[in-house]
């Protein structure tokens, strides 16, 4: 296993498209799949695979480079076929549209307007272009923007497709210096454990948790409840174009929030040998929600997975891998002996009734993710817990990150390393 991998990201994004170019679009996908099905049906044919780009190109009403990527594809589904036993034979006989696939600056163009946009502009047909701006993910957007301005990214590869009936783009950067190293060669773990008003970190290497901190972000609740307040108000009163600007304001200020907190975890990350950041995987934790209807509002807007976003790709910038672990009884485990069952949690208060241990609940949960993320993804043996450090609080202000008084429960300053199995430099 190579120690680290080169930087590769799919970004996707929606096409907002000028005037009716759309169908423009629509038509060159159908294209597109009319020329994936006649690659195959040549390929099935025996027909010379070198020549099979030049007799689709004939038919073909595509740009030359757009026709030599769908044919590229539509061989590669072939190679894999009779590399392998269990492929299917790949059918020359889809329906729908297919993805236009174009190389950058030979089928599609990217550009920053005036106004901080990613403009795009998509050859579709010989000198016809489908030209507007790019809308999506914050977080994609600020990759894509850096790719641009900076010469240690490089652009590749997109597809232009129709997904429910909307058009996207879906481009390919490649970092050319930075490489993520990859997490089994990792000499730290950082549990991260995400909350409504805060994030634990934990960090825990080979013979002990070397640091934890709790960063509060209160004024996101806060501000969530009082825009929430505010655009009830405002439908009740019939002003839908007011509520939607509040909307829009409540979005970015969580936004800009999320961001600040995401680089401070990936600093705090820096300073550990070698680390890997793990997260909760709680993609399914919405769907079993029922708490009533205030509760069910606040939980489902949770910022945890924006911030797990954010915090990835930031962390894949400065060179740390990330990875995911199972969230169950995170929150309720003992870290020090283990139990599950007999534990209390009350508020930001930890109690283990079976070890009589205390500790801030949300630092305790990020423990158990780290040591989770060390059984998962790691070669050596999880450290004995004996004891923790003292637990350090920091509040996230819009002027920057605060120190807050100590919270600790208890928590025994030092960490006791003696005695520990199978660890090794």
């Amino acid at each position: 296993m190579t120690d680290s991998q080169a930087l590769i990201k799919t970004l996707d994004f929606q096409l907002d498209i000028q005037s009716d170019n759309e169908s423009l679009l629509y038509d060159a996908t159908l294209e597109a799949r009319s020329v994936y099905n006649q690659s195959i049906r040549l390929a099935k044919e025996g027909v010379d695979w070198n020549v099979i780009p030049d007799r689709v190109a004939e038919d073909a009403s595509l740009v030359k480079n757009t026709i030599q990527r769908v044919v590229a594809k539509a061989l590669g589904a072939m190679e894999n076929y009779y590399e392998y036993d269990d492929y299917n034979k790949p059918s020359h006989t889809k329906d729908g549209t297919y993805p236009l696939r174009a190389n950058y600056e030979e089928g599609y163009n990217l550009s920053l307007t005036d106004d901080g946009d990613v403009a795009f502009r998509i050859s579709a047909k010989p000198y016809k272009h489908v030209k507007g701006v790019l809308d999506g993910d914050d977080a994609h957007l600020d990759i894509l923007k850096t790719a641009l301005e900076s010469d240690a990214w490089t652009i590749g590869t997109a597809e232009a497709l129709f997904r429910n009936g909307n058009a996207e783009l879906h481009v390919n950067v490649t970092s050319s210096e930075g490489t993520v190293r990859d997490k089994e060669n990792s000499r730290t773990v950082v549990g991260v454990d995400v909350n409504e008003d805060n994030v634990a970190l934990t960090a825990l290497s080979k013979g002990s948790v070397e640091d934890t901190v709790v960063i509060e972000f209160p004024d996101i609740k806060f501000k969530r409840h009082r825009y929430f307040t505010m655009r009830k108000r405002v439908q009740n009163a019939g002003k839908d174009s007011i509520h939607d600007t509040l909307e829009g304001r409540e979005e970015r200020f969580v936004r800009d929030r999320l961001h600040k907190v995401s680089r401070h975890i990936v600093e705090w990350s820096q300073q550990f040998e070698k680390p890997c950041i793990v997260f909760e995987d709680l993609k399914e934790m919405r769907d079993g929600l029922d708490y009533g209807c205030r509760m069910n509002r606040r939980l489902h807007r949770l910022p945890f997975r924006a911030l797990q976003h954010y915090t990835s790709y930031k962390a894949a910038f400065a060179g740390i891998p990330t990875a995911w672990i199972n969230p169950e009884y995170t929150s309720q485990c003992c870290p020090m002996c283990g139990h599950t069952e007999r534990s209390n949690r009350h508020k930001k208060r930890f109690k283990c009734q079976s070890c009589s241990h205390q500790d801030h609940a949300d630092r305790s949960a990020s423990v158990n993710i780290a040591v989770k993320g060390i059984e998962e993804h790691q070669e050596w043996t999880v450290p004995a817990l004996n004891s923790l450090p003292t637990v350090r609080t920091v509040r996230r202000q819009a002027s920057g990150a605060v120190d807050a008084p100590t919270v600790t429960h208890d928590a025994v300053r030092g960490y006791q390393t003696d005695g520990v199995a199978g660890v090794s430099d």
